[in-house]
């Protein structure tokens, strides 16, 4: 039985998402708040509806990468990555058409509200991913194995 050897870029991908959860309600509750503000209770479920959009998408492609990494060390391993996180991708792009065709249609949405409050919480799920990728700490070349040997050292050795 193989071991299962964890990739350096899941703690950074578990810490984007814990903090793009936590970033992603504050900014939620302040785009209900705005709208309810703007709006009353049709702004608050725009703002509701735009920022959860924003906080909700970006966290999908993080979140098919660290489904995809389960699959490290497997001989089809790329296959699989690249499965995974492209299917994640085109469920995510028809969710957002789909979703976006339908609240296109729905007359209590104030779309000035949804707009501000998607662009919100996309820019704040940014500056999350950008601080956790300036803060961690990987080296430049990780999840490698070194050889315990100098494959030249053993062939002079050896001749």
């Amino acid at each position: 039985m193989t071991e299962k050897v964890q990739l350096s870029s899941t703690p950074v991908l578990h810490t984007t998402l814990r903090w793009g959860a936590i970033i992603g309600g504050v900014v939620i509750v302040l785009a209900g708040a705005t709208g309810w503000i703007v709006a009353e209770s049709a702004g608050m479920w725009s703002g509701v509806i735009g920022a959860s959009v924003g906080v909700l998408f970006p966290a999908f492609t993080a979140i098919s990468i660290v489904i995809a990494n389960r699959w490290y060390g497997t001989p089809t391993y790329l296959t699989t990555f690249f499965a995974i996180v492209l299917g994640f991708w085109l469920l995510k792009f028809l969710i957002v058409l789909v979703l976006l065709l339908s609240l296109q249609s729905v007359s209590w949405i104030v779309p000035i509200v949804f707009f501000f409050s998607l662009v919100g919480a996309a820019i704040a799920s940014l500056v999350v991913d950008l601080v956790v990728l300036q803060r961690m700490r990987l080296p430049a070349v990780s999840d490698i194995t070194l050889p315990a040997v100098n494959p030249e050292e053993e062939q002079e050795q050896n001749p």
